[in-house]
């Protein structure tokens, strides 16, 4: 008995001493892993994050709301990501409608994680003032910095063109932008806005006010709030980059009354183009009117709306101005000045009663549908997710919670029973399925102004992509059409062709009225800043027989599903041939 005491007790004893060797292991590992996680947060407040906002950043996703699924490099369609504190939940998809993707949806909500951070965190990094001090104004761009004045978003004294870059703006890039449309200053504000204009602004500020640092450039004063940063703008060789930008508008009926119609003008013997355009452009008109030896400079209006172009016979010697036909027709240009008539935007002073959708099939044109209405009401539009290149670029609702009825309308690519019954009404933006597939195909490979390249197309993704989405165009139709409360059906191709008259019914059913000059300036500033430029895919067809045949049926359900419900069928170029 004795003997086996004694072995229990040996035994505790050595048992006692793995149990303390242990947890003196474990506490050494965790020291160590803390000084490393806390070697990582050092690092990152050395690039202006500090380490107590690690834990923020989840509720501010939450507060935000949802980040568009189309930002992944799946192309998986139709999934409601909700972004919350424990975890990210996506809801059951219909399966008759949904398309099989191989990759893992753990990785893409790993993914998205991380891309919302990083974004997050770059847009909110604070400013050090004590380093503004040592900031200077002339790092890799060109041209005189003129001073700190005061700015009034209201009442701006730089009345041009106005951009946004809420990541990547420079004084460069600000300068490059105004010289191009021919302004002679840039003015920079709260680190990401710029502003062009001819004239300098009159109230001057202390230096030490413009105290923002640019977004895109480190060291570089970009304003402050109410605060203007002005520099000349970058001169150009020889007015090459001011001719080029000018635009053939065509040749139109002159008012009656030139001088009453147009508020600047100008008679030059031997005019040309370039002069007249040079002109209209230092007085910050978008137009260049042209009547023998006559230059006038002035918007589209009532009086001169641009709509109904005349036989170019009449207007003879384009080349030369002073040839063209004196008397009824003139020659017009669109100068590099960009029209500003329409494009302060707000957001709703009071949250809206009604609750509406811009709903589309994603590459279906919803994005020039937002800039469209915002530019039209005045109003800036809500999104259901969130995408920071629109964002960037001036789409100020994408950070705006989608439910916080303060945008005129919501964005949305969504198809569900539910998400569809939240909304009171809807405008239901509809395209060519085969301009549609093509359209988000591009902006899949090669973002929002690219085009994918002839290795995307031939690749076996373009198939699987064709199958995948052309079944998500027809059903999310179907499924507006059977759960919308209260929808106007707009095809895009109707919007392009007769752009004011369907801009009327789309801000009539917002419930908002505006000018005619409005529109107008609208329709003068008609493409934005998405519009794709540069190479296009080379001429083939991309669309195969069998991928014909499929997109084909779903067209003839769509335009039946459309009649069955008193709308009018779907637009002639649709229908299969």
């Amino acid at each position: 008995m004795a003997k086996a005491f004694f072995r229990l007790q040996k035994f505790l004893r050595r048992t006692q001493f793995l149990l303390f060797f242990l947890t003196a292991a474990y506490l050494m590992a965790g020291s160590l892993l803390l000084l490393q996680r806390t070697r990582l947060v050092i690092q990152q407040g050395s690039r202006g994050t500090p380490s107590n906002q690690a834990l923020p950043v989840l509720d501010e996703m939450t507060r935000v709301g949802i980040i568009d699924p189309r930002t992944l490099q799946s192309p998986r369609p139709g999934p409601r990501l909700l972004v919350g504190m424990d975890a990210l939940q996506e809801p059951a998809l219909d399966q008759r409608h949904s398309p099989h993707w191989l990759t893992s949806r753990n990785s893409e909500l790993r993914q998205l994680r991380r891309r919302w951070f990083h974004r997050f965190t770059s847009d909110q990094e604070p400013l050090q003032t004590a380093g503004l001090k040592a900031m200077k104004h002339t790092t890799e761009h060109k041209g005189t910095y003129m001073g700190c004045f005061t700015h009034d978003s209201r009442e701006r004294t730089l009345k041009g063109a106005v951009f946004y870059d809420l990541r990547k703006m420079t004084v460069a890039h600000c300068q490059e932008a105004c010289a191009e449309r021919a302004y002679s200053y840039a003015g920079l504000a709260y680190g990401a806005e710029c502003y062009c204009g001819n004239a300098l602004p009159a109230a001057a500020s202390k230096p030490e006010e413009c105290n923002s640092e640019c977004k895109g450039e480190k060291g570089s004063v970009c304003g402050g709030v109410n605060r203007l940063s002005v520099y000349r703008a970058e001169e150009l060789r020889a007015g090459a980059r001011r001719w080029r930008n000018v635009i053939y508008r065509g040749c139109f009926r002159a008012p009656e009354n030139l001088t009453d119609t147009f508020p600047a003008s100008l008679i030059q013997p031997n005019l040309t183009v370039e002069m007249c355009s040079e002109f209209c452009s230092k007085k910050e008109f978008p137009l260049a009117v042209i009547r023998g030896q006559e230059c006038y400079c002035g918007y589209p209006t009532g009086r001169f709306p641009l709509r109904d172009g005349a036989d170019g016979l009449r207007c003879s010697g384009t080349r030369n101005a002073s040839s063209a036909a004196e008397g009824k027709y003139c020659l017009v240009y669109q100068t590099p000045v960009q029209d500003t008539r329409c494009t302060d935007r707000k957001f709703l002073s009071t949250k809206s009663k009604v609750f509406v959708a811009l709903s589309s099939f994603p590459g279906a044109g919803n994005t020039w549908a937002r800039h469209l209405i915002e530019h039209a009401t005045g109003y800036y539009t809500g999104s259901y997710y969130f995408d920071g290149a629109l964002y960037n670029k001036g789409f100020k609702g994408e950070k705006d919670h989608w439910r916080s009825r303060r945008t005129i309308c919501v964005k949305t690519h969504e198809s569900g029973k539910t998400e569809i019954e939240m909304f009171d009404s809807a405008i239901l933006l509809i395209r060519n399925p085969y301009k549609s597939l093509m359209a988000e195909f591009n902006r899949k490979y090669a973002g929002h102004l690219g085009y994918a390249t002839d290795r995307n197309w031939k690749s076996k993704e373009w198939p699987d992509f064709v199958n995948s989405y052309a079944s998500w165009w027809a059903s999310h139709v179907l499924e507006w059409l059977k759960y919308g409360k209260r929808l106007l059906i707009v095809h895009y191709e109707d919007l392009k062709q007769s752009l004011i008259p369907k801009l009327k019914e789309m801000v009539a059913f917002l419930n908002v009225t505006v000018t005619e000059d409005r529109l107008l300036c609208v329709e003068n500033n008609r493409d934005g800043n998405f519009k794709r430029s540069g190479a296009k895919q080379k001429n083939f067809e991309p669309f195969t027989q069998e991928m014909k045949d499929l997109i084909n049926r779903y067209i003839l359900t769509v335009d039946e599903a459309l009649r069955g419900r008193n709308f009018s069928g779907l637009p002639r170029e649709y229908v299969p041939r």
